[in-house]
């Protein structure tokens, strides 16, 4: 397996790592200030968790019209209209007096561009590494998206302690428009994996190939489902406790961090094949603290613990790949990241929904169970797939 630092002596690797950098710092920083800006003018737990993941909403109507762009548009020019989109979408969000409903149009429509950002990226990750190369470097992607999420949300933290949400906002703003230059003075024009143009036809037509085979559905439920609803646990973190929510989302990155730190170097393959389980129970669990109502130091030592369980994600992933087409990756991938970010979306808002009704602790604790039994259930369903083909290794025991 490649080392980190053998990544970046990869033509491209390093503009695309650092192109997304700025992007996840970006979207971590302005997250923030949108969702404390909301609830400091609605006091909303549902409103205030919307738009923050409500972007993620948006992603299956992306999934089912755009994402065959993912492999039939050029991956540089994509990207870096991507970042500028989300710094128009971010500066019309910091305009003083914007109406409430307008901000969440801006939100939606964000979220529909996104939709195929996910797919390109990962697609073009898998192009410019070897073969053997793509677990290491979405590990490493996926650690750098941890460290800026706590320098992002920690950094954010203090930063509305002192300036208000829409200054912010504005910081996130020009972190986009770095990215969108990063991305485009970095990578090199590569033509399209795909002939062809972008269609809802072809994306339904693909999604249906993905969709077919049990195993690779059995994969991307347990992408999707056990993590989305444990997000939908970290959306209640404003609400949960305005003060402390900059340190909430900081350290359950470290934990997420650590997580992807592990499983993406440490694990040996056989090793990795039998944990997706155990790390999506390890996700959940510790949330289960807060039907207890914990003060704050409690609550930052489940949920580092509990983002560890994150490292799931690479594990299926892998397998993800091992069962799809070439052809087929940049979409496959795509599918994945809108699938995740929808039900992202919808399990922040069914968390504050909850939260609205009966309180933030006891809608965390409604979400963790809900993952568990999730989990649980798509472990039994991976032991009654009926034979596992020699191009469909891995994953007994597992969900994925």
């Amino acid at each position: 397996m490649p080392s980190y630092r053998s990544l970046f002596r990869t033509p491209e690797f390093t503009p695309l790592f650092l192109g997304a950098a700025a992007q996840t710092a970006a979207g971590t920083a302005g997250g923030l200030a949108l969702g404390t800006l909301v609830y400091r003018t609605t006091g909303s737990p549902l409103l205030s968790a919307l738009s923050m993941f409500g972007p993620s909403l948006a992603q299956v109507l992306g999934a089912t019209l755009l994402l065959s762009g993912a492999d039939r548009l050029p991956p540089r020019t994509t990207l870096a209209a991507i970042s500028l989109a989300f710094a128009a979408g971010t500066a019309v969000q910091a305009l003083p007096g914007l109406p409430l409903g307008a901000l969440f149009t801006v939100v939606l429509v964000l979220g529909l561009v996104a939709s195929l950002g996910g797919g390109v990226r990962w697609g073009l990750l898998n192009e410019i590494l070897a073969e053997d190369g793509y677990l290491p470097g979405r590990s490493l992607f996926n650690m750098m998206s941890g460290l800026m999420q706590i320098a992002g949300f920690a950094t954010g933290g203090a930063l509305l302690a002192a300036l208000s949400p829409r200054a912010c906002l504005l910081l996130a703003v020009a972190l986009y428009l770095t990215a969108a230059l990063v991305l485009r003075l970095g990578l090199t024009a590569r033509p399209p994996r795909t002939t062809g143009r972008p269609s809802p036809s072809a994306t339904w037509r693909a999604n249906a190939e993905l969709w077919s085979s049990r195993p690779r559905r059995l994969t991307y439920l347990g992408l999707w489902l056990p993590n989305g609803l444990v997000v939908g646990c970290e959306s209640l973190y404003v609400s949960y406790d305005p003060h402390a929510a900059g340190t909430l989302f900081a350290c359950a990155a470290l934990g997420m961090l650590a997580g992807d730190a592990t499983v993406g170097r440490l694990l040996r393959p056989a090793t990795r094949r039998r944990l997706a389980t155990p790390l999506l129970i390890l996700l959940a669990a510790p949330y289960l603290v807060f039907s207890a109502h914990p003060p704050v130091p409690v609550a930052v030592a489940c949920v580092t613990v509990a983002s560890a369980g994150f490292g799931a994600s690479l594990v299926q992933q892998e397998r993800l790949m091992s069962l799809t087409p070439g052809d087929l990756a940049g979409q496959a991938l795509g599918l994945h990241s809108a699938g995740m970010l929808t039900f992202q979306g919808v399990s922040a808002a069914l968390a504050g929904a909850v939260a609205q009704f009966t309180s933030p602790a006891t809608a965390m604790t409604v979400m963790a169970t809900a993952s568990l039994c999730v989990t649980l259930a798509l472990a039994a369903a991976a032991h009654r797939t009926p034979s596992r083909r020699a191009a469909e290794p891995a994953g007994e025991g597992s969900p994925s």
